[in-house]
């Protein structure tokens, strides 16, 4: 009997989905939108280059000099056309450039001189990461040149040309990057944003599909078609979705790490079984939400405040580790947190399941809390009572 019961409402799970336009748009059409939107918005890593200009106000050879080493810098586009500061800020202000470089006249005459003439750099911090990128090139530029400077006053006082660079570097410092050597956003946003923006389209579909049985009177029948059984009547009407999701989350992986060669370095099985739990877990935490809010609008508007919150306080943006403990408690609840675990430990760090265990098993809680709201969904279907 439960077999049949089950067998019927996955018909009629099947059914409402191709019934509206909008389920095959939540299902699949956005999903699949928005990855390639994000692969393509990050698809060079970095947005580089970032346009700049110099200002050389000095024109000697140490200056231009040091426009050479700017002009080398991969990730700064020098644009002609900025002759003076007021120039060069009109230019920023209008979004051509992001920041310029000012070498003051009397620059190489002060730097032999030992008068320790300023360079400054200016820098339009309301493109945080461009602005950061050219910051951090300007800077390495200033202590660059501000190292040869001094290493040719040494030599012309007779220091051997070896020693007077040991002295100005005593010490090689080799970075490392572990995870992401290459500093790529796509890496670390791509496999951030999008399994994010799929928990947000899982919990409204299951919670829209849920409250549509109830708004439109139908609750009674769903729950006779599953012969009384609430547990066959949800696990019926959601199975269609959690196909759907998981062959669409599948796909998105495939893209990430078969296309686009993302870093995969563990097991990709792992990664495949974590996207389906992702998936059941989002399902279930809906399914939450819809029993213990009894509204459409309210439980759909709970759900999209939680996974837009899942942004910020499950680790994506600021470590959980530096939050307040208050706080960072409420990071763990949504179940994006968990998968994005799993993502770190297996596809970047390669690290063996064992490592993974506390995240694949906070997955496998969602369903079973979800149990628990079962005798009270039953409750509401049968009195198929909708609140506006």
């Amino acid at each position: 009997m439960a077999l049949i019961g089950l067998r019927k409402s996955f018909v009629r799970g099947c059914r409402q989905i191709v019934s509206r336009r909008i389920y095959v748009v939540m299902t699949i059409v956005l999903p699949v939108a928005l990855t390639f939107f994000f692969l393509s918005l990050l698809g060079k890593g970095l947005p580089t280059p970032v346009p700049t200009a110099i200002i050389d106000n000095d024109n000697t050879s140490m200056s231009r000099a040091l426009t050479r080493q700017l002009r080398a810098n991969a990730n700064i586009e020098i644009r002609n056309g900025a002759t003076s500061y007021a120039t060069a800020m009109d230019m920023v202000n209008r979004g051509e450039i992001i920041g310029f470089f000012l070498v003051p006249s009397g620059f190489e005459s002060d730097a032999i001189g030992g008068r320790k003439p300023v360079v400054s750099y200016y820098c339009n911090m309301t493109y945080f990461i461009p602005a950061s990128l050219i910051y951090k090139g300007f800077k390495a530029t200033a202590i660059t040149t501000s190292g040869s400077v001094v290493r040719t006053s040494l030599v012309s006082s007779g220091m051997d040309e070896n020693l007077a660079g040991s002295l100005l570097q005593p010490i090689v410092a080799q970075e490392h990057p572990i995870g992401n050597p290459w500093i790529s956003y796509n890496i670390y946003l791509t496999n951030s944003f999008v399994p994010g923006l799929l928990a947000l389209l899982i919990m409204l579909t299951t919670c829209f599909s849920i409250w549509e049985e109830i708004k439109k009177g139908r609750s009674r029948q769903w729950l006779a078609v599953a012969n009384g059984s609430m547990t066959v009547a949800v696990v019926g009407k959601l199975l269609p979705q959690t196909i759907i999701f998981s062959v669409v989350g599948v796909f998105v992986q495939s893209l990430f790490y078969g296309y686009y060669h993302l870093p995969m370095n563990g097991s990709i099985l792992a990664m495949i079984s974590a996207m389906i739990l992702f998936v059941i877990a989002n399902q279930s935490f809906a399914f939450i939400l819809s029993a213990l809010i009894p509204n459409m609008r309210l439980a759909i508007s709970i759900a999209s405040l939680v996974c837009v919150l899942s942004f910020s306080i499950t680790g994506f943006s600021f470590p959980l580790e530096s939050m307040y403990s208050a706080l960072s408690i409420w990071g763990y609840i949504p179940p994006v947190r968990h998968y994005f675990s799993i993502y770190i430990n297996e596809a970047l760090y390669g690290l063996p399941l064992y490592y993974s265990r506390i995240s694949f098993a906070a997955l496998l809680v969602y369903p079973l809390i979800a149990l628990a709201f079962i005798p009270r969904m039953r409750t509401i279907a049968r009195r198929q009572l909708y609140t506006p």
